[in-house]
């Protein structure tokens, strides 16, 4: 109990008596870290699906529209900040804003690239069976979409919720705000803490995405249960000519 308590002045890298004493500032800030990352990415994913829909529409505008995403994603994070404070001021929304910006890029090629991968024989049955353009979207194309839009989603969310910590700048960071105060003073166990809660976050992220993923494509685990099936029957044949 006695080292637990004098990690702190020990200034120790793990120190349980920190998150014990800091647990609602831990909480704080991981929330605020949380809310930033969930908006911004649902944002983000509201802007990519027409920007998606709009390159697939017309290769005249597929051009920009991915070429001005990748520019975005070019432009390093200080500097975007700086460039949105005077347009936002110091505020949560400079952070989202340039989080959507990031998020572009990614979401807007993995959507464009599902959609591209949809069978041209599947959308010529659908309208065969009198599917307009809006039902073959959302009841076709989408679902035999989805795959390539969560995996473009989980990895813009990885991202993102690195990302935030970089919002300390504004301070609006999250737990970067831990991680930035910590570096500044050389408070090893804020560090510390903060940047495995980070950690933390991004695994369960992009666990729950993966788990969504499974929910709403049932048919890929069939897929794969019928392909391993094929593979074993194909090796039992292969065993038994020899």
């Amino acid at each position: 109990m006695q080292g637990s308590e004098n990690c702190l002045t020990a200034n120790d890298w793990i120190c349980g008596e920190y998150v014990r004493t800091r647990g609602q500032e831990l909480m704080d800030a991981t929330l605020q870290h949380i809310g930033i990352t969930a908006v911004s990415v649902l944002i983000g994913l509201l802007v990519a699906f027409p920007l998606a829909l709009i390159a697939r529409r017309s290769r005249a505008a597929a051009g920009p529209v991915l070429g001005l995403t990748t520019v975005l994603y070019t432009v390093p994070s200080l500097a975007m900040f700086a460039l949105l404070t005077p347009v936002f001021g110091v505020s949560a929304s400079v952070v989202i804003t340039g989080l959507v910006l990031y998020s572009l890029t990614i979401l807007v090629r993995n959507i464009l690239a599902g959609l591209q991968a949809v069978p041209a024989e599947v959308r010529e049955a659908a309208r065969g069976m009198g599917y307009g353009p809006a039902r073959l979207l959302f009841e076709v194309e989408l679902p035999l979409a989805l795959p390539a839009l969560v995996a473009g989603l989980r990895i813009a969310t990885v991202s993102t919720v690195a990302m935030t910590t970089i919002g300390s700048v504004v301070g609006y960071g999250g737990l970067g705000n831990l991680i930035a105060s910590g570096m500044e003073s050389l408070f090893k166990a804020e560090v510390l803490t903060a940047s495995v809660l980070c950690v933390l976050l991004a695994l369960m992220a992009d666990g729950l995405l993966m788990g969504l993923q499974r929910l709403l494509t049932p048919w890929t685990r069939a897929q794969r249960r019928a392909g391993a099936g094929a593979r074993r029957g194909l090796r039992a044949v292969r065993a038994g000519a020899e």
